[in-house]
C-alpha cells in the first residue's frame, strides 16, 4: 500500500484530467509566451534606439551600445528570451502522461535564475536611466535626455517592456513554487 501511493505522488498524471492541472499548464504557457514576447520587444527596442542631434555644431549621438549597462540589459532580455523558449519545449515535455513531477523542480530553478539575470539586466538599464534623465550632480554627470529626447523615450519603453517580462517571470516563479509545495512529492 505505501508503494502505491510513494508511486502515484512520483508520476504525474496527465494535467487535463483536473480543471486545476489544465488552468496551471495554461497559465504557465501564457506567461511563458508572454515572457518571450516582451523581452524581444525590450531588446529590440533598446538595441534600435539611436539619436544624433547637433549642439553648437557638435554632433551628439545617443546608441546602447555607448552604454554598458543597456549593452547588458539588451544581452539579458535576448538570453531570457532564448530561455523561455527552451521552458516552453522543457514545459511541453513534463506534460506528458506519468512524466515525473520531480522534474518541475528544475523547470522551477530555470524559471528563478532567468528571472535573476533579467532583473539585473532591467535594473542595470533603470539606473544608467535615472542618471541620464536627472543626471548625478555630485560627479558632474548632467543629464542628456532634454537634448536625446526619442532616444530616452524609446529606452524607456524597451525598459518597461523588460518589467512586464519581470512580472510575468516572477508570477511564473510563485506557480511553480505552489505547484511543488502542493504536491506531495
Amino acid at each position: 500500500m505505501d508503494s502505491e501511493k510513494q508511486k502515484q505522488n512520483a508520476t504525474f498524471t496527465a494535467p487535463t484530467q483536473s480543471a486545476n492541472g489544465f488552468l496551471f499548464i495554461i497559465a504557465q504557457y501564457i506567461l511563458r509566451i508572454f515572457v518571450i514576447a516582451f523581452t524581444l520587444a525590450g531588446a529590440i527596442i533598446t538595441a534600435t534606439a539611436y539619436e544624433s542631434v547637433n549642439i553648437f555644431g557638435i554632433v551628439m549621438d545617443a546608441k546602447y551600445t555607448y552604454s554598458a549597462a543597456f549593452r547588458f540589459k539588451v544581452l539579458a532580455d535576448f538570453v531570457v528570451c532564448g530561455l523561455s523558449v527552451s521552458s516552453v519545449l522543457i514545459l511541453t515535455a513534463l506534460n506528458r502522461p506519468k512524466s515525473n513531477l520531480k522534474n518541475y523542480f528544475y523547470l522551477f530553478l530555470h524559471d528563478l535564475v532567468s528571472l535573476l539575470l533579467l532583473v539585473s539586466g532591467c535594473s542595470s538599464g533603470l539606473a544608467i536611466g535615472f542618471v541620464a534623465l536627472f543626471g548625478q550632480q555630485k560627479t558632474g554627470w548632467v543629464p542628456i535626455c532634454f537634448r536625446v529626447q526619442q532616444y530616452c523615450i524609446k529606452t524607456t519603453v524597451g525598459i518597461v517592456s523588460t518589467l512586464i517580462a519581470v512580472v510575468c517571470l516572477h508570477l511564473l516563479v510563485v506557480l511553480s513554487a505552489y505547484k511543488l509545495k502542493s504536491a506531495r512529492i
